[in-house]
């Protein structure tokens, strides 16, 4: 019957070797940040009633996982080390319809309609820029719609939109990945009170 050979000594201080160079070289961990909707500042008149949203569209760049930018030669830029914390099309339709909820007090959920009771209206927004742009604005135009329930009556609304924010701490250096997502959130917000109130 053949020997059995013994370990080799030496792969033992290899093999823990390789775990130490896997260990030292291993990437740092991908930061995530939210799309979250901001406390509602001021009250205004329901004018929507019950209202589903539909999910927003928003261009290529925008609803990718990378954090996108607008670099000082006019390039968008992104990194694979920040990413968004959730779907971009689905946070932003989310942040969008509760904030309109909150600032009006009217019932503004994103589809599919989970009430029993038809809703009102249907409001599909169309975004057409939403840009960290290299000029230290945040960026947010497009079109929204709104679209009475044929019982409820009243007319289509529609409504050309172009904010812009700050991006707060930047002066005149690349925005933060942070400072990005805390625009952003502003941005959304400012939307939200001009649907609210169809302006």
């Amino acid at each position: 019957m053949p020997m059995k050979r013994p370990f080799p000594s030496l792969a033992l201080p290899l093999l823990i070797g390789g775990f130490a160079l896997a260990a030292c070289s291993a990437p740092e961990a991908t930061a995530r940040y939210r799309i979250e909707p901001l406390p509602a500042t001021q009250s205004l008149p329901n004018r929507l009633g019950s209202a589903e949203m539909r999910e927003i569209s928003l261009p290529q760049y925008a609803a990718g996982q990378e954090i996108a930018y607008e670099s000082a030669d006019g390039a968008l830029r992104s990194s694979p080390e920040n990413i968004w914390a959730d779907d971009p099309p689905r946070a932003v339709t989310l942040a969008l319809a509760r904030q309109i909820s909150e600032l009006s007090g009217a019932i503004v959920i994103a589809e599919p309609w989970p009430l029993g009771e038809a809703p009102q209206r249907r409001i599909e927004v169309r975004i057409e820029q939403f840009l960290a742009r290299a000029d230290g604005q945040m960026q947010l135009s497009g079109t929204y719609y709104i679209r009475p329930d044929a019982l409820a009556g009243g007319r289509d609304i529609v409504r050309r939109f172009d904010v812009r924010v700050p991006i707060a701490g930047t002066e005149g250096a690349q925005a933060t990945p942070a400072q990005i997502a805390r625009a952003q959130s502003q941005a959304v917000a400012e939307l939200a009170r001009r649907i609210a109130t169809l302006d």
